[in-house]
């Protein structure tokens, strides 16, 4: 059933020229300079430490690693870290 309800919006997004992300939901990140990330649409945060973050999203996980992570801003449904990041990791629907 999620699948065809998907496909129905992706459907609708195409045909109507919008963007997919806000149509499907989909998170944004944006990677600002070399210590700033900003992500959007996503659907809170799973686990927050100085190393790790996993934020959860209409797409599933994303995991960012790396050191000296503290939350800049969190407001709706868009959230900024800062830090230095090593990597961002999809890890999808479990």
């Amino acid at each position: 059933m999620g699948d065809k309800i998907y496909n129905a919006k992706r459907n609708i997004a195409d045909k109507l020229e919008l963007p997919g992300d806000i149509i499907l939901n989909m998170p944004q990140i944006k990677i600002t300079g070399d210590n700033e990330i900003i992500i959007e649409n996503h659907r809170g945060i799973i686990a927050f430490d100085e190393s790790q973050i996993k934020v959860n999203s209409g797409i599933g996980l994303i995991s960012i690693y790396g050191s000296r992570f503290e939350v800049l801003f969190m407001g709706g449904s868009t959230i900024t870290i800062g830090g230095r990041f090593t990597s961002i990791v999809y890890e999808g629907n479990k």
